[in-house]
């Protein structure tokens, strides 16, 4: 059987929101790509995540600008499903050359000529770029501390869905970050007895004086940082647009049945220790809450806004008796305990990408997404060029600097190869060059 070569300019992999908005902006200044998807678009807002699951940014945020949101207020929360939607109807709008079903499985340089060779479930792509738009989540991290116990039914927040599909029993949550905490709150609300392992965090307000938190990291600047504080780079952030989106609050969570513990540290069979540092992890977290009160406060005040002023958003609940004298030590089959789920983040996996693009710990080495391996590109990646990058909306224009960088390097490699290219700068017809693929069938 002869195998399928296909040739394109730019391929990019993935089809979610990097994906998508790396297509828009392709199609926009003219180069030729293709999107391969191994599942469907947006698969891993589908079924990567929990039923549940909202966005956890307000719909007029958590956007790309030239789409609203159908069917959800735009200071509502969108559905899980509702976004992959979003994407779908986004990818039509300008008719997105997305291959669903393809998995890419290597690529490599080309030696002696441009570009590289992409071995695919669809057969080879040659491409003179690859921009790798597979998003942060890509390989779910349970740490090495996991116990062994078959009495112990465990898994990654990844692969949880509901309350029902775990065993009888109560629940010990790992990772208090966006995901643990909304989880832990859906078990204990469904009567079941929760674990909550607590460690450093950021805890910002989900909204103040009448303005959401994305707002508010707008206006002072946050979301344009280009370079995450030393100490931080662990640190999870404990934000919630669930039952219409409320401030995370780890006492109120422990006043509504939820037992919080240290961080996880050690297991011996069924019994597990925590840190010590329950307690230091809240009030840091509370530090951050508060410092981004004060700085909303002195934004109103400098700029004369007339916002609602909310001094009861300062009342810190009383510590909790969990907090006040902390567990530090638990027989999880004395307690009920018969599940664990790890909400302990992902790792990137870039076996598949056989390039010199990665520092000697395997992550990727780039400026603003533009890789030290000329022709390959890296988009989704949490701090990519600023702190939103790893956002809907901040994945689009990351993208659109990506675009722009590759369409620059195209009018270069084509000044040469015109036929006069000392008089006349050549043009690139983007109504034509698009979607244009040559197939070549090689035996």
């Amino acid at each position: 059987m002869a195998m399928k070569t296909t040739s394109i300019d730019t391929l990019v992999v993935g089809a979610g929101q990097a994906g998508v908005a790396m297509s828009e902006h392709l199609s926009k200044t003219g180069v030729p790509h293709i999107v391969l998807e191994r599942a469907r678009i947006a698969e891993r807002w589908r079924t990567g995540r929990w039923d549940s699951l909202v966005a956890n940014g307000p719909a007029w945020h958590d956007r790309f600008p030239n789409l609203e949101f159908a069917d959800v207020n735009p200071d509502g929360f969108a559905s899980k499903d509702q976004v992959a939607e979003y994407f779908v109807e986004y990818a039509k709008k300008f008719d997105a050359p997305i291959r669903t079903g393809v998995e890419v499985r290597k690529v490599v340089r080309n030696a002696g000529r441009q570009g590289f060779t992409v071995e695919t479930s669809d057969g080879t792509y040659e491409a003179n770029r690859v921009v790798v738009a597979t998003g942060p989540f890509q390989r779910p991290l349970i740490p090495a501390v996991a116990p062994k116990s078959e009495r112990l039914t465990q898994i990654h927040s990844a692969d949880y869905h509901n309350p029902q599909q775990l065993p009888e029993g109560g629940v010990l949550v790992v990772g208090a970050g966006s995901s643990g905490v909304q989880i832990a709150d859906e078990l204990q609300r469904a009567g079941r007895q929760v674990y909550l392992s607590v460690g450093p965090h950021d805890r910002p307000p989900r909204g103040y004086r009448g303005r959401d938190f994305c707002w508010w990291l707008g206006v002072l600047g946050e979301w344009d940082a280009e370079v995450m504080r030393p100490g931080k780079e662990h640190v999870t952030i404990a934000v919630s647009g669930a039952r219409g989106g409320h401030t995370v609050d780890f006492r109120r969570l422990a006043h509504q049945g939820v037992t919080l513990v240290g961080l996880t540290k050690a297991f011996d069979d069924t019994v597990v220790t925590f840190d010590s540092d329950l307690a230091e992890n809240i009030a840091r977290g509370d530090e951050n809450y508060l410092s981004l009160l004060d700085a909303a406060d002195a934004y109103a005040a400098r700029n004369g806004l007339d916002l609602p002023e909310e001094p009861e958003a300062r009342v810190i609940p009383a510590d909790p008796d969990c907090v006040i004298n902390p567990i530090l030590e638990l027989d999880l089959a004395k307690a009920g305990v018969t599940s664990i789920i790890w909400a302990t983040g992902y790792a990137v996996d870039f076996g598949w990408l056989q390039v010199d693009a990665f520092d000697e710990k395997g992550k990727p080495k780039h400026q603003r997404g533009v890789s030290k391996e000329p022709g390959v590109y890296f988009l989704g990646l949490p701090w990519l060029s600023r702190r939103g990058s790893a956002f809907i909306w901040g994945v689009w224009h990351d993208a659109k600097h990506i675009a722009d960088h590759i369409a620059t390097q195209r009018k270069y490699l084509a000044y040469y190869d015109a036929p006069d290219s000392h008089t006349e700068q050549p043009k690139v017809d983007s109504a034509t060059d698009v979607h244009k693929v040559s197939e070549l069938d090689l035996s």
